[in-house]
């Protein structure tokens, strides 16, 4: 255990192998659930890194302990938590992070909402691969996924959610009454108008990690909004 950390690792899979991607988790000596589906082939990209990848099997340390995690929860180590690990710290920040919000009062399907939306709004290719992935996990529709990546959605109550999330990203947090009153109309309650800013603040990290760091895309492809017109 993570000294410091307020979760567990039955906790962590739990929350993101059972609500966010729909696996049956279990415990012991049985099968963790695994992050991708057994025909996951890996996008051809083949960018290097700005930064090196650490490898699990020579991290150590605190750094050791959170990838071990990940590798358990996951049944795979995804190259941008790679990536992050060569710092504990951020590797403990954004892990704990997806652990508490994974287990947070906004749903797993809208959070991957969220995280589209805001991923084609920076041209973040791995957060958009990764996220429209996970949002399929989380029973979206494909065109439901689509619809995010533009901001939309034909149910009112995301739609408003994704509008208010653009626009926080848009203007730099720089948002107004009429802005939080609008979702507080769609039903979001004030617990859930902070997740949503969280959802958007720990999405903003991991764009800015992938894209400034070229972190090599390992979840299939997604063109990217203005790619894709």
């Amino acid at each position: 255990m993570v000294k410091g950390a307020t979760w567990t690792i039955s906790h962590v899979v739990r929350t993101i192998g059972a609500q966010w991607y729909g696996f049956t988790t279990h415990t012991g000596d049985q099968q963790l659930p695994n992050l991708f589906h057994p025909d996951f082939e890996p996008s051809k990209e083949t960018t290097m890194s700005r930064v090196q990848l650490i490898d699990p099997k020579t991290a150590n340390g605190e750094r050791k302990q959170v990838l071990d995690q990940i590798q358990a929860a996951f049944g795979t180590t995804p190259a941008m938590f790679r990536a992050v690990a060569n710092s504990s710290a951020a590797l403990k920040s954004l892990w704990g992070s997806f652990g508490a919000l994974g287990g947070g009062a906004i749903p797993a399907k809208l959070g991957e909402q969220i995280a589209v939306a805001v991923a084609d709004r920076n041209a973040c290719e791995y957060c958009l691969a990764a996220h429209t992935a996970l949002g399929r996990k989380a029973g979206a529709t494909s065109e439901e996924m689509t619809a995010a990546q533009h901001g939309e959605s034909a149910d009112p109550k995301t739609a408003a959610a994704l509008r208010f999330v653009l626009k926080l990203v848009n203007e730099r947090g720089q948002v107004g009454d009429a802005d939080v009153q609008a979702l507080r109309g769609a039903g979001f309650d004030d617990e859930q108008v902070v997740e949503i800013v969280a959802h958007v603040a720990l999405n903003l990290f991991t764009n800015y990690v992938n894209v400034a760091l070229a972190v090599p895309v390992d979840f299939p492809a997604v063109k990217l909004r203005r790619s894709a017109a």
